[in-house]
């Protein structure tokens, strides 16, 4: 009997050591899961000091929908790191990309989940940071009450698989808010997003911008949470009939030659970046510039003279910035010659 209790209570002491033991290697699981939520305490401005040079990349690509037939290849990533970018800012269109929804509020198939992965992947590998970048804005747009329960759902899925990425994933809740999205309807949409990445992600940097499409105009409606982990987006194409012409998209296919790069034309731009800058100082908030860019049938001086001046501005004040685009009609790289357009990579970079 004797024996029997000294069992009983070794086995009692075993299996309490057993439980501390368990209970510290959860702990150190849960820490190492966390990992990028404790690092991410980083400041806001010293994030955005990493940002640095971006690009916007296959947002466009039809890889989302079929690998075999990507034009982006995984070797761009490197060589996007290597030419002098720090970031990809990566363009989702989740609702355009996975059409049949079913019965899942989301509705984002695996594969498609898979494909994201895929990109963040190989973009860290590369050593490039990433702003993973909600990118339907004409579907909101156009129909707020129609989207937003999708919209929800898909950052819940979003942010839940994204989120033991390290601190150089961000996520931006929703590219160029407008029409249907107010500004007032902006203000509380972006609070019911950022409530559901927060329970996942909850110290994660997150780019939130104004509404009426992203406008430096706009700033002084944008009303933000306390909360400290956020970047503010802004967006320029000014003025619009340059950036744009020979643009269909925009109702400007015949519009050309119209040139840019008086002094007049510089000070507008100074105006635009202080009016935005001070609106940044008065709420301490860094600046993204998310996107900028001029149509592939400026004239190139112009063009060139443009990027250069503008990315010059923006890092004079601290911001960070990623170049509209990659590929496409604001070409900075070839896809089929496999090479970069040296005149805008230059301009954009600022390199003699």
């Amino acid at each position: 009997m004797r024996l029997g209790r000294k069992a009983f209570w070794t086995g009692m002491v075993v299996s309490a050591l057993g439980l501390v033991v368990l209970l510290e290697v959860a702990a150190f699981a849960q820490a190492q899961s966390s990992t990028s939520a404790a690092t991410s305490n980083e400041d806001a401005f010293a994030v955005n000091k990493k940002l640095g040079r971006g690009v916007n990349v296959i947002g466009y690509d039809p890889l989302w929908r079929d690998r075999s037939r990507a034009r982006f290849r995984p070797e761009f990533f490197r060589m996007i790191r290597e030419v002098g970018f720090n970031h990809v800012r990566i363009n989702l269109h989740p609702f355009r990309d996975n059409p049949k929804r079913g019965e899942d509020p989301a509705g984002l198939r695996e594969e498609y989940l898979r494909t994201l992965d895929w990109a963040v992947d190989e973009a860290l590998k590369a050593g490039l940071m990433v702003v993973l970048d909600f990118h339907e804005f004409q579907a909101l747009g156009k129909d707020l009450a129609g989207n937003k329960d999708r919209f929800l759902a898909c950052w819940e899925v979003i942010a839940r698989r994204q989120q033991h990425r390290p601190p150089e994933v961000l996520f931006e809740l929703l590219n160029e808010p407008n029409t249907a999205v107010t500004p007032e309807a902006w203000n509380q949409l972006l609070r019911e997003a950022l409530a559901i990445v927060r329970r996942t992600n909850p110290t994660r940097m997150v780019v939130i911008g104004p509404a009426q499409w992203n406008n430096i105009a706009a700033l002084d409606q944008l009303s933000l949470p306390e909360d400290p982990n956020i970047i503010v987006t802004i967006h320029y194409y000014s003025p619009f009939e340059f950036t744009h012409q020979g643009a269909a998209f925009a109702g400007r296919a015949d519009k050309v030659g119209i040139r840019w790069g008086s002094e007049r034309d510089k000070q507008a731009v100074v105006a635009d970046f202080d009016r935005a800058q001070a609106w940044a100082e008065k709420h301490r908030r860094p600046l993204y510039l998310g996107e900028f860019g001029v149509y592939d049938r400026a004239p190139q001086e112009d063009r060139v003279a443009w990027l250069s001046f503008v990315t010059a501005e923006a890092e004079k004040r601290g911001w960070s910035w990623a170049y509209w685009q990659f590929d496409g009609d604001f070409i900075v790289f070839d896809v089929k010659t496999g090479r970069w357009i040296e005149p805008i990579l230059n301009a954009i970079l600022r390199r003699q």
